[in-house]
Parts: structure tokens; C-alpha cells; sequence
């Protein structure tokens, strides 16, 4: 009987031990396998190349800016782009306070406020904003420059708004790697 007893209590134990042996080896290459997917697939582990910033991108109208700016004004109007004209959507950066300068030569003195404009993402927006102190510095650099036959004309005044935005793309470029001023625009403009 002894033997007997002794086979009987032997053989479920092989069984039963192999068979959780088996169930925790498959659970364990189970989680092996996941937690490596998911390593990979939230860029942990491995696809370390890092995306070239190509800039700030164009923004179609009617389309989410991921880098939008909020402001006051947007709290209350919805905006609805017409269906003519650009494809993309303008967006305008006002400079706060007014430029005053000396134009060349000495004998005159010119005062405009000015505005910029945009259709690339809010970026430039928020780098106008971020590195006014630079731009402004540079514009009043540029209307020294100036002399007064050279804004007396309205080709003068065109020529000298395609130099403003070259100087303030120049700035952007300097400090941020990328320009994306389209224009710039006289809100008023004072010759004495």
C-alpha cells in the first residue's frame, strides 16, 4: 500500500509544477513582448532620430495654428476667412510703441508705427513678440539710414517697408534660425 500511496502522490506533483512552470514562462515573454512594444511604439527604446525643425509652416485658412497666440481680442470674434485671395491665412504682429528717428542727413525727423505681417504658424508671432527689443533696434538703425528723397514717394515708402521686413527676417534669423515676416505695414508714418 505504501507504494501504491507513494505513486499516487507523486504524479499530480510533476504535473501540476510543469504546468505552472509553463503558464508563468508564457506570461512573463507575454509581458517581455508588450513592454517592448510599448517602448518602442512611445519612442523610448529605439526611432531616436530626432525631426528636423523645417521652420515655421504655412497655414491654410479655415486651419488649427498648433502654435497659436491667444489674445483679447480673440475671446469674442470667430474668425471666417473669405474664399478669394491667398490660400493661407494672414496673421499680424502690432509693435506697441511708435519708432522715432532721425533720417539721414540729419535735418529730418520721421515717426512710424508699424505692424507685421505673417502666413506661417504662430511662432513668428510669438518670436516678434519675444525679441521686440532686437527688431525695434534694428528698424530704427534702418530709418537712420533713410533719407527724406527716399520716403517722399509712395515707391520710396514701398522700398523701405521690403527693407524693414528683410531687417526684422534678419533679426529672427539671428536669434531664432528662421525669419517669416511676409510685410510690413504703416499704421501711421509722420515726416517733419
Amino acid at each position: 500500500m505504501s507504494k501504491d500511496a507513494e505513486k499516487t502522490d507523486d504524479a499530480p506533483k510533476k504535473k501540476g509544477g510543469f504546468m505552472k512552470f509553463m503558464i508563468f514562462g508564457v506570461l512573463l515573454l507575454g509581458m517581455g513582448g508588450g513592454g517592448t512594444y510599448a517602448a518602442f511604439a512611445t519612442g523610448m527604446i529605439g526611432g531616436g532620430e530626432e525631426k528636423e525643425d523645417t521652420g515655421p509652416q504655412y497655414v491654410l485658412k479655415g486651419e488649427e495654428d498648433p502654435y497659436e497666440v491667444k489674445g483679447e481680442k480673440d475671446k469674442a470674434v470667430k474668425v471666417v476667412h473669405g474664399s478669394g485671395g491667398s490660400k493661407y491665412r494672414t496673421a499680424y504682429y502690432e509693435f506697441r510703441e511708435d519708432f522715432t528717428s532721425n533720417l539721414a542727413g540729419g535735418a529730418n525727423l520721421v515717426q512710424i508705427s508699424l505692424a507685421a505681417s505673417t502666413q506661417k504658424d504662430g511662432r513668428v508671432l510669438m518670436w516678434l513678440h519675444d525679441h521686440e527689443l532686437a527688431i525695434r533696434s534694428r528698424i530704427l538703425t534702418e530709418l537712420a539710414s533713410t533719407g527724406m528723397a527716399d520716403i517722399a514717394s509712395a515707391e520710396g515708402k514701398t522700398k523701405l517697408q521690403q527693407r524693414l521686413a528683410d531687417a526684422i527676417n534678419e533679426e529672427l534669423v539671428a536669434h531664432e534660425g528662421f525669419g517669416g515676416v511676409d510685410n510690413v505695414y504703416f499704421r501711421s508714418l509722420i515726416v517733419q
